[in-house]
């Protein structure tokens, strides 16, 4: 079994983040600021554009968990010649159960950016344990597992539910959970995988009863076998509305063409979701164990573009990204110039001109004779028009008067 390792988003110690909060927190009863979202000079169009797809996956980045993530969406839609990112990326803290149930301040931007355009989508990633990222033991996660398998967080869920409905953002996906198949986090499976179904029905059903939401629940493993099987791992179809994927260029060495026939592969991916009825996402990839991989970053692009996600985001910093990372030049080439001016509207279509018809005019009926005919042996006198007005019609001199006076 390859060995997937693991990762950590830069810019979010459990210290850094508590002190964003605080500060979020003495602001949140203020007045809302606008976020400024600068734009850099006009780029140069890329050398190689290609076509954009009619109808092509809605996607994004992860830039930054916080409000700079949210004015760099603006900044990388400018480098890609206006391409829409219709799809924010951001993650809850793992570090306290305050901060899981959506502390004051902390979602206000992203809800804040969403509810501007009505097509754009809000995806949360929701840890299911506090000290997620801090190395608990098997037997630690194991009974936590079973502790929310009891309802005993049921209480944090519905008040994030309620958070997100507060912010008018109901219809947000959740990632819940992600990369349970690994052991990166404390909300992983392996230890008890049915502990773990258990909890995460009953944490979707907490936040389904709450009034107004419309959320969607992605069910998001990490690509492969990793520690466990995730088919091991999945919940159920009542609770699942997307199955996802999130597909690093790893392990080192692994060409995309295994990466797609692996066992817990990408096509296996496709195909459980399928058999489930259920549209997949692909919340994280981008490039990491082969560096700068144009292949893959071409073949992966490709890949989504073929199986119509409900939405994907690039892991943009290094090793993974392309914009906000320059160890990737070939990688970041083929990005811009796959997505370069892209939208995820499909061009209008323009009706065929047509040639009106003209109506035929209809016949004109002969106008009747208003003067009687001369008789055929009479010769009509030419007086002019005024005298034939007066008199009625023309008058005729018979030719035969001459010989009947004779």
């Amino acid at each position: 079994m390859a060995v997937r390792r693991r990762r950590t988003r830069p810019g979010r110690p459990g210290h850094a983040v508590a002190a964003t909060l605080a500060g979020m927190a003495l602001l949140a009863a203020a007045p809302p600021a606008a976020v400024a979202e600068p734009v850099p000079p006009a780029p140069a169009p890329p050398a190689a554009q290609a076509p954009s797809a009619a109808g092509a996956p809605a996607f994004g980045a992860y830039l930054d968990y916080g409000p700079r993530g949210v004015a760099r969406m603006a900044e990388l839609s400018h480098w890609l010649g206006g391409a829409e990112l219709s799809v924010g990326h951001t993650y809850l803290p793992g570090d306290r159960w305050s901060n899981i149930a959506g502390a004051p301040g902390f979602l206000d931007v992203w809800a804040d950016w969403r509810t501007r355009k009505a097509d754009r989508t809000l995806v949360l990633n929701v840890p299911m344990m506090e000290r997620n990222e801090e190395g608990l033991d098997d037997d630690e996660v194991r009974g936590l597992l079973r502790q929310g398998a009891a309802g005993r967080f049921d209480h944090h869920y519905r008040a994030l539910a309620e958070r997100l409905v507060e912010l008018n953002v109901p219809d947000t996906v959740l990632v819940l959970g992600w990369e349970m198949n690994g052991t990166t986090y404390s909300h992983r499976c392996g230890p008890d995988p049915d502990a773990w179904k258990t909890y995460w029905n009953r944490i979707v059903t907490t936040m389904r009863a709450v009034p107004g939401q419309k959320f969607r629940f992605d069910f998001t493993p990490s690509r492969g076998r990793d520690a466990v099987p995730w088919t091991e791992c999945y919940p159920g179809d009542d609770t699942v509305d997307i199955i996802g994927m999130d597909s690093y260029d790893q392990p080192r060495g692994m060409p995309f063409d295994e990466q797609v026939t692996e066992p817990y592969g990408l096509q296996a991916h496709v195909d459980f979701a399928k058999a489930h009825g259920k549209p997949i996402s692909y919340p994280e990839w981008g490039l990491f164990r082969n560096g700068d991989n144009a292949e893959y970053m071409r073949r992966m692009l490709a890949w989504m573009d073929e199986h119509k996600p409900v939405y994907n985001t690039l892991t943009d910093y290094c090793p993974h990204g392309v914009w906000q990372c320059g160890d990737n030049p070939r990688s970041t080439a083929v990005y811009r110039s796959v997505l370069f001016g892209r939208t995820d509207e499909p061009a209008p279509e323009v009706p065929e001109p047509t040639t009106p018809t003209v109506p035929t005019a209809p016949p004109v009926p002969a106008v009747p004779p208003t003067a009687p005919e001369p008789a055929a042996d009479c010769s009509p006198l030419n007086l002019g028009d005024w005298v034939e007005y007066w008199l009625g019609g023309k008058l005729c001199m018979r030719l035969d008067w001459y010989a009947r006076h004779k």
